[in-house]
């Protein structure tokens, strides 16, 4: 059973009390523009991506290894044990260290699109410059992602640590989609949340004009095996993938706005067997891969 909290440490760790409560953390992290970060490499990566750091919550055994990051935060440190930690956030913590990280303000789709906004794993100027994810002027993007309405935490972070690691210039979501910042999102995605650009649409409904504007083809992603599957497609110097939410994929309207509808090709066996499309994630991996034909990383960007 988890340990009961001493009321004045229950208020030091405010910040970290019922991480499992989805609506409740929502609201004080939006109240306090405050996030979790949860083990010690993604805790490492928040920090090197300039985010400052509100406290530390963790078990003994990661003292050490947190050491040279704990040292200068003097009394913002926790050290607690397994049960204090559970009574505080409300499950086992199995990775015994979190940290309450500040939020910094999110660029505007258009810093993003102009290149204005870029990661600092990727070259950006020293920590702390005062922007999320940090600044790079000139890198304009060639391939992006698009979230319209994806809700569920997890699969938005496992979308970040898809385009991530396949080299995806920045990510757009649309009003409604889950917060990158969230624990959940920040934990799947093992700090790839902190490695790519991202924004946040300000108008669904007007959304993909300013995308269409700063000169990007748009591909729409669907399941309809009538589309062009997405290893033809054409490819110009820019373009922005569109991914549908979990349950009913992409909008009408958005579809309608698309450049190209393209598809991942299915197995017609597996389609005779009812099997007819993939989960979001799978689905946006394989996207994100046939996305970065013709796109080198190495190439000089316009």
């Amino acid at each position: 059973m988890p340990e009961a909290i001493d009321p004045h440490l229950a208020d030091q760790l405010a910040d970290y009390a019922d991480l499992r409560d989805v609506e409740l953390r929502k609201s004080l992290e939006a109240e306090h523009g405050l996030f979790i970060a949860e083990g010690e490499k993604v805790i490492r990566r928040a920090v090197a991506a300039g985010y400052p750091v509100r406290s530390v919550l963790l078990t003994p055994r990661w003292a050490e290894p947190l050491a040279d990051l704990l040292d200068p935060l003097e009394g913002r440190v926790h050290i607690v044990d397994d049960a204090v930690m559970e009574g505080v956030t409300g499950f086992q913590v199995h990775r015994g260290a979190l940290a309450a990280m500040d939020r910094l303000p999110l660029p505007a789709t258009g810093e993003v699109l102009s290149g204005r906004a870029s990661s600092p794993e990727r070259g950006a100027p020293e920590r702390g410059a005062g922007r999320d994810p940090g600044r790079l002027p000139g890198a304009r993007p060639r391939r992006i992602l698009v979230l319209e309405d994806l809700v569920d935490h997890g699969n938005v972070g496992a979308i970040f640590r898809c385009a991530a690691a396949l080299g995806v210039d920045a990510i757009v979501l649309s009003p409604r989609c889950a917060d990158p910042l969230y624990r959940r999102a920040v934990k799947v995605s093992m700090g790839a949340v902190f490695a790519i650009p991202y924004a946040r649409m300000d108008n669904w409904y007007e959304g993909l004009e300013e995308i269409r504007a700063a000169g990007y083809r748009m591909l729409a992603l669907t399941p309809d095996q009538g589309a062009t599957p997405m290893d033809t497609a054409e490819m110009s110097d820019r373009v922005a993938l569109l991914l549908g939410s979990e349950g009913d994929g992409l909008s009408s309207r958005w579809l309608r706005e698309a450049d190209e509808r393209v598809c991942i090709p299915m197995s017609p066996t597996a389609m005779a067997a009812g099997v007819d499309s993939l989960n979001v994630v799978a689905a946006a991996a394989i996207a994100c891969h046939g996305l970065m034909r013709g796109a080198s990383t190495g190439e000089a960007r316009r």
